[in-house]
């Protein structure tokens, strides 16, 4: 990966390189995934390899590099590295799997229960008050995410306004249900409580919550304790997930932003298998 400044009045171009923290497997996978897709639509000329392609479009995935960086110091145009990063985005985010695919694997696997929990990628540039979260103060996009019980993500959803809330967002993708029809449960935090009404088959635990004229029994404290235990590893699947710094302020639509958090979400896993 190589930036390249100029300064003013400079004729010297000063170009640097830097570490990109990514196995080679990934680098591997990803290459081979374009390839395959450039046969595909009989592509036979790009300005670089395909091999140079992916570490550019990793690049910018991983530390955020500018593409008018990186254009510069490869010798290409801004506008061609974009073409390629939506390329490479859209081909990693075909693969992610959809939410009853994933429960169902996760059920053949022999869990027995999954981790839901809603998160904000902040957005750059302010987009108006349907983006702008109350809870947590600024603007951005919300996404809600299922990982397996050691925390590995599985599944998320697509990007919705920062001012959605956690359960409508697991209403609107009918998470419940697919539970069910996959025989598994999941553990929440209280953003979820009352998303699973059916007191008979209930299989979205979520704890309970403290009110002014109800104080918590010393049971339920126990038992949100013993919650908040189970739910840990869903932390550690966003914290994997946030280690691509282009989430630290998205500047792109929310459809796109769904692509890219899919993609990512293949990524993460290629990460973590190595």
């Amino acid at each position: 990966m190589k930036n390249k400044n100029q300064q003013a009045g400079d004729a010297v171009s000063l170009v640097y390189q830097c570490a990109l923290p990514l196995s080679t497997r990934t680098v591997q996978y990803v290459t081979d995934l374009l390839r395959k897709h450039l046969k595909a639509i009989r592509s036979r000329w790009r300005s670089l390899p395909a091999g140079r392609i992916v570490v550019i479009v990793l690049a910018v995935l991983r530390h955020d590099q500018r593409a008018a960086d990186l254009a510069g110091g490869n010798g290409i145009a801004a506008t061609t590295i974009r073409r390629w990063i939506d390329e490479v985005v859209a081909l990693l985010a075909a693969g992610a799997p959809r939410l009853d695919r994933a429960l169902a694997k996760v059920a053949r696997r022999g869990g027995e229960a999954v981790l839901i929990d809603g998160t904000l990628i902040p957005t750059r540039r302010r987009t108006g008050r349907k983006n702008y979260s109350g809870k947590h103060k600024r603007h951005g996009l919300h996404f809600v995410a299922l990982t397996d019980e050691r925390g590995r993500l599985i599944w998320i959803s697509a990007a919705r306004p920062g001012r959605t809330h956690d359960i409508t967002a697991a209403r609107h993708d009918h998470i419940v249900e697919h539970l069910k029809a996959a025989g598994l449960g999941a553990l929440a935090d209280l953003g979820f409580l009352g998303l699973d009404k059916d007191c008979n088959n209930q299989v979205v635990v979520t704890g309970y919550k403290a009110t002014r004229a109800r104080k918590l029994t010393t049971g339920q404290k126990t038992a949100n304790r013993i919650i908040a235990a189970g739910r840990a590893p869903v932390e550690h699947g966003f914290a994997h997930l946030k280690t691509w710094r282009i989430l630290t302020k998205l500047r792109t639509s929310r459809a796109r932003a769904t692509n890219l958090l899919r993609a990512l979400l293949v990524l993460t896993n290629l990460e973590l298998d190595r």
